[in-house]
């Protein structure tokens, strides 16, 4: 596994190498620690800086190589994470407001959308990450995301639990609800739902990674966020999709932004399937159909 690590030389950029350092270490990864001056003048107090968060790294047993460039930060970032192939990128996210649809530096969203690898927000003090939250609308463009989890939490020793939020259904589907509130039933039937989890779970636990499936109902992100405070998860994970046709950038979607704005604990956005028809919103949008 090839891991980089983006850092500015701020604060927020500390998380990303400590986050970081946990799955490189976890991962036996190799590690580049990448660093992007805005301005020349800046390179040599950022290399410096690069250089302390390298020796905390060193000491946590991950052995980074440091690359320092100059220049506008997105387009160096998509750059090298073109020209090399990275299985995960990660970025520090600072806090910004509380209103509008960005609550963190707008250019977190921008590295999310741009880069072809999947990006972890180092949000949060978390000491460990053994407790993995995957945000799955039970629809099969989510099995990128899942089996990213699944090596991630493998090497780290860690469990995930498999999540699917349901909007309240009118009461003519009573009987839905309660197919879904048996999972026992739910992961036998041949519902798209059921068959989707079943299959999501059955790769995860040939990785070898305690796996359980929650389902919940209600307003998907208060539900989310119950399930993690709940569950005392350390990490959230969802999916971002390619965009349709000659467009080459991705869509973050309305849930994994909210989730950015509100989150305290870090977020994977794993990349999902060529098409931006489907998603975890459409998803909710309609019960499962029984098969």
């Amino acid at each position: 596994m090839k891991i980089l690590i983006c850092s500015d030389g701020m604060p927020a950029a500390d998380n990303a190498s400590r986050i970081g350092g946990l799955l490189a270490r976890a991962c036996r990864a190799e590690t580049v620690l990448f660093g992007i001056a805005e301005r020349r003048i800046d390179k040599k107090p950022l290399r410096e800086a690069l250089e302390a968060e390298a020796q905390a790294l060193r000491a946590q047993g991950v052995a980074p190589k440091v690359v320092v460039g100059a220049g506008d930060p997105i387009r160096k970032i998509h750059n090298e994470t073109s020209a090399t192939h990275y299985d995960l990128v990660v970025i520090g996210a600072r806090h910004t407001g509380t209103t509008g649809l960005y609550w963190r530096s707008e250019k977190t969203y921008e590295v999310i959308k741009a880069i072809p690898a999947p990006v972890l927000v180092a949000v949060g003090e978390r000491a460990q990450l053994k407790r993995f939250l995957v945000c799955t609308g039970g629809k099969a463009f989510i099995e990128g995301a899942v089996q990213l989890t699944g090596q991630l939490a493998a090497a780290a020793g860690a469990s995930v639990t498999l999540l699917h939020v349901m909007a309240e259904p009118p009461a003519m589907y009573v009987d839905l609800v309660q197919l879904e509130e048996d999972l026992d039933r739910l992961l036998e039937s041949k519902s798209e739902l059921g068959l989707n989890l079943r299959r999501q779970k059955e790769d995860l636990t040939r990785l070898g990674v305690p796996t359980e499936v929650h389902i919940r109902h209600g307003i998907v992100l208060d539900q989310i966020f119950a399930e993690a405070r709940q569950g005392n998860h350390d990490l959230i994970v969802t999916g971002s999709l390619r965009a349709r046709g000659i467009m080459r950038h991705y869509i973050m979607g309305d849930l994994t932004r909210s989730i950015l704005n509100h989150t305290d604990i870090p977020v994977l956005v794993a990349r999902g399937g060529k098409s931006a028809r489907s998603g975890f919103w459409e998803s909710l949008k309609r019960p499962f159909a029984r098969k």
